[in-house]
C-alpha cells in the first residue's frame, strides 16, 4: 500500500514537473517570438525612416514650421550633472524654445549650482496650476540666458516635477528629459518630424536613449562616441541598442508603443493636460501616462498617434556598479506591474484596439510574467535535469536556442543601428561591443531577470520608495564652453 502511495506521488510530481517546464518552455518560445517579429519590424522601420544626415538640410526642411518647445529637466541630488545637462540643453539647434529645469528638493547645492553657473534671480513669472505637484518655494529666471527658467519646489518625485515642469511652461509642446542626460544638437529637429507630418493627430513622439559612459564630453556635448572600460556600463550599452533600436521602433511600427522614456519624450501639452498630467503615485509615470494617453483618446473616440524615432539621440549616465543598477531595475519592474494592473481592464478588450488586443498583451509576456517565468526555469530545469525528471538532450538543445537567439538578436540590434545610423566610429569598438554580446547572454540577462523577480516582491509588499541613486558625473564641468546666449 505504501509503496502504491508513492508511487501515485511521484508519478503526480513528475506529471507537475513536466507542466511546470512546459510552461517555461511555452513563456520562452513566445517571447523570442515576439522578440523575432520586432526584429523584423524594425528593420523594416528603419529601412523607410528619413536618416537626414546633412545638418543645414535638416534645418531648412524643419525648423520653418517646427513648433514651441520647453524642454523639462526635473533634478534630483543632480549637482554633478547639472551643469553639463544645462548646457546641453541651451545649445541645441532648434529655432523656439525654452528650458526648464526643475529643482525636485535636492538635498545637495544642486539649486546653487545652478545659481552660480547661470546667474539666476528671483523671477515673477506667472503659470498655471492645471496638474497636481508640491509647493513651489521659487522661480529663477538666468540673466544670462532669457529662454533659461529654474523652478525650485518641495521634494516630491519625478512626475510631480514634471507636474510642475507642465504648469510653468508656455510651449504647445514639452520634451520631458533627465536632468542627468544630454540631448544631441539636432535632437529636437529630428524628434519633431511625426509632429510636422501629422500635426493633429500626433500626441507624443519617444527617441533613442544612448548610454554616455566612456564618451568624451565637454561644454554638455558629446564630442567624441566611445565605450566604457567597465564591464556593467558596457553590458547596459548592448542593452539600450536592443531595447530602443528594436523593441521601441517595432512597437511603434506596429501602433502599439506602450512606453516612451522619461528620459527623452515630447508630448503635446494640451494632451497630457487632457489626460489629467503624470500619476504622482507610481514610480514608473513615463509608463503609465503613455498608456493613459491611449486609454484617454481611445474612450473619447480621439483619433491620435503615439511613435518612436530612431534617429534623435539622448545620451544618459547608466549605473556603473550592479547594486545601483539592482536598485534601477528593481524600481522598473515595480512602475511596469503598478501601471499595468492599474489598467488591467485594457488587456484583450477591443475597445482600445491595437493596444489592447497586441500592447498589452505584449506587456503581459515580457513585463508582468516574464521574469518569474525565466526565474522560475533557473530553479527547476537544473533540478529537474539532475532528479532525472527531464530529458538532459532536450534541455541542452532548449538552453542551447535559448542562449542563441539571444545572442542572434542583440547582434542583429547592433548591424542595424551601423547599417542605419553608423553610431560606433571605430571598429575596434564595434568588436568589442560583439564581444560584450557573449557575455550579456551568459550571466547578465539571469541576474537581470533576479532584479525584476524581486520587483515582483518589492511591488507584492507595496514598496513605494525611489532608491538612492549616485552619479560619477558625464563630464568636467568647462566654465570656458558656454552655449551662446540667446
Amino acid at each position: 500500500m505504501l509503496e502504491q502511495i508513492v508511487s501515485v506521488l511521484l508519478q503526480a510530481l513528475n506529471n507537475s514537473a513536466e507542466w511546470v517546464v512546459g510552461v517555461v518552455i511555452a513563456v520562452g518560445l513566445a517571447q523570442n517570438l515576439v522578440v523575432l517579429v520586432q526584429l523584423l519590424m524594425a528593420t523594416r522601420a528603419m529601412k523607410r525612416e528619413d536618416q537626414t544626415q546633412n545638418r543645414e538640410t535638416l534645418w531648412h526642411q524643419r525648423a520653418p514650421g517646427a513648433p514651441p518647445v520647453s524642454l523639462i529637466a526635473p533634478a534630483y541630488n543632480e549637482s554633478l550633472n547639472i551643469v553639463e545637462s544645462t548646457r546641453s540643453l541651451l545649445s541645441i539647434r532648434y529655432p523656439h524654445f525654452e528650458v526648464i529645469v526643475v529643482n525636485d528638493g535636492s538635498k545637495d547645492d544642486t539649486l546653487q549650482t545652478l545659481i552660480e553657473h547661470f546667474d539666476l534671480r528671483p523671477s515673477l513669472r506667472a503659470y498655471d496650476n492645471l496638474t497636481p505637484h508640491k509647493a513651489i518655494r521659487g522661480v529663477y529666471q538666468s540673466r544670462l540666458y532669457n529662454n533659461l527658467v529654474v523652478v525650485d519646489k518641495e521634494n516630491g518625485g519625478k512626475a510631480d516635477a514634471l507636474n510642475v515642469g507642465i504648469n510653468v511652461s508656455r510651449s504647445p509642446m514639452f520634451c520631458a528629459v533627465d536632468a542627468d542626460s544630454m540631448l544631441e544638437a539636432d535632437a529636437l529637429l529630428h524628434a519633431v518630424q511625426p509632429f510636422l507630418t501629422s500635426p493633429t493627430e500626433v500626441v507624443a513622439v519617444g527617441g533613442t536613449i544612448r548610454v554616455a559612459n566612456g564618451c568624451h564630453i565637454r561644454g554638455g556635448r558629446v564630442t567624441r562616441v566611445g565605450l566604457s572600460d567597465k564591464l556593467v556600463p558596457l553590458l547596459q550599452t548592448v542593452e539600450y541598442t536592443r531595447a530602443f533600436l528594436i523593441a521601441r521602433v517595432a512597437m511603434s511600427e506596429l501602433n502599439v508603443l506602450t512606453m516612451i522614456s522619461g528620459a527623452f519624450g515630447i508630448f503635446r501639452r494640451s494632451a497630457v493636460l487632457a489626460a489629467g498630467g503624470y500619476d504622482v503615485n507610481t514610480v514608473g509615470e513615463d509608463y503609465e501616462l503613455v498608456l493613459r494617453l491611449h486609454r484617454y483618446h481611445r474612450e473619447n473616440n480621439i483619433p491620435y498617434d503615439i511613435v518612436s524615432v530612431a534617429e534623435p539621440v539622448c545620451w544618459t549616465e547608466v549605473p556603473d556598479n550592479l547594486t545601483i543598477l539592482s536598485r534601477q531595475r528593481k524600481r522598473w519592474q515595480r512602475g511596469a506591474l503598478e501601471t499595468f494592473f492599474k489598467h488591467r481592464s485594457m488587456l484583450m478588450n477591443p475597445r482600445y484596439g491595437r493596444i489592447g488586443t497586441i500592447g498589452m498583451p505584449f506587456s503581459l509576456l515580457i513585463d508582468v510574467i516574464g521574469p518569474l517565468v525565466e526565474v522560475l526555469g533557473y530553479v527547476l530545469v537544473p533540478l529537474l535535469w539532475f532528479s532525472g525528471m527531464l530529458n538532459p538532450d532536450f534541455a541542452l538543445a532548449f538552453v542551447a536556442l535559448t542562449f542563441f537567439f539571444g545572442i542572434f538578436v542583440s547582434a542583429g540590434s547592433l548591424i542595424l543601428e551601423e547599417v542605419a545610423l553608423m553610431r560606433i566610429p571605430r571598429a575596434k569598438d564595434l568588436l568589442k561591443m560583439m564581444g560584450i554580446i557573449l557575455i550579456e547572454n551568459f550571466g547578465y540577462r539571469q541576474l537581470n531577470n533576479i532584479w525584476r523577480a524581486q520587483g515582483w516582491w518589492e511591488f507584492v509588499r507595496k514598496k513605494k520608495s525611489w532608491g538612492e541613486m549616485t552619479r560619477s558625473g558625464l563630464g568636467k564641468t568647462d566654465k570656458s564652453r558656454n552655449p551662446p546666449v540667446i
